[in-house]
């Protein structure tokens, strides 16, 4: 009988396929950082991100620093932050954005916090505090022109009364500007609140009783630090809603006076004035504006509290 003679490996390969097989293939380690094909489901979200939000920001970003009369790639900026008036309209708009995020969410907390319980009517009411979204900001407009307005319900009522001898003031100023506002977005602040309430875990207000602490002590120490980050974007939120107001400036406001807002020389800036580049730099303006109330309204929460939330689920 003819014996084999078995060759040797050659040197290296004994290693070589230990390595294989002791290190899983590409596919598993992908697997293992969350990367897989249940990963392709976030492609329409960031084709549509992408789409609407990053390619028009950055066109309007190059488009700011290619001011329509020359003068430089910061002329625009420039004309913006060198005009009074123009300038003026950034505080205008603070002044309005935020007293108005403050009270939606002051007003939404108690609301939320009657209303995140069962009881008889909860549906109707949550209902009549939600409807009006679905109002928009034209039909609010002309609800208040009809009841706040110099012959409005309200003012007729007064002078009927013998309350006042003349109609008060309380459209097409400040006053009726922060109504609108109020009225659009406190729906949204009280649908988050109401989200954030229900999500701590009510074990944690019982053994706050159970310990003796009164119902003010177990929302003071217990429910506010807990609700506190839900509170701060809620708060963002509704500065950002109402940071961008528009048509209620324009509808029950004073568009060149007290409630002369940046969003409106944006657009007459680009459509009116056919200026599309100055247009876009006061557009950049207001979203840095914006980002750095956000920024420091999220740094604040990060110091207020850190750790968990005490959520249900």
């Amino acid at each position: 009988m003819t014996r084999v003679r078995e060759h040797p490996p050659p040197p290296g390969a004994a290693p070589r396929a230990a390595a294989s097989r002791a290190r899983p293939a590409l596919r598993h380690r992908l697997a293992e950082r969350g990367v897989d094909r249940t990963l392709l489901l976030l492609a329409p979200g960031a084709v549509f991100l992408v789409t609407l939000f990053c390619y028009p920001f950055l066109y309007g970003l190059q488009l700011s620093f290619q001011p329509q009369r020359g003068g430089g790639a910061l002329a625009n900026y420039r004309a913006f932050f060198g005009d009074p008036y123009l300038r003026e309209t950034v505080w205008i708009t603070l002044g309005l954005a935020v007293p108005v995020a403050l009270v939606n969410c002051l007003a939404a907390v108690p609301v939320a916090f009657r209303t995140r319980g069962p009881f008889r009517g909860r549906r109707l009411i949550t209902t009549l505090l939600v409807m009006p979204i679905t109002l928009g900001t034209v039909l609010t407009a002309q609800g208040l022109l009809g009841y706040l307005g110099p012959g409005g319900w309200l003012n007729k009522t007064l002078l009927a009364t013998g309350i006042t001898d003349t109609p008060l003031e309380l459209v097409h100023n400040y006053w009726g500007v922060f109504a609108s506002l109020v009225i659009t977005g406190f729906p949204f602040s009280y649908l988050l609140t109401l989200s954030y309430l229900t999500g701590i875990d009510p074990g944690l207000e019982q053994a706050a009783a159970t310990l003796g602490a009164s119902k003010r002590q177990r929302f003071r120490h217990v429910t506010l630090p807990l609700l506190a980050p839900g509170l701060a974007v809620t708060f963002c939120l509704s500065f950002v809603l109402a940071f961008a107001v528009f048509p209620s400036a324009q509808l029950v406001g004073d568009p060149r006076g007290e409630t002369h807002v940046i969003s409106i020389e944006a657009y007459q800036a680009a459509f009116q004035k056919f200026d599309y580049s100055l247009g876009s730099a006061i557009a950049m303006v207001m979203a840095a504006v914006m980002t750095a109330v956000v920024l420091m309204v999220l740094a604040w929460r990060s110091m207020l509290y850190r750790g968990a939330t005490g959520g249900k689920g």
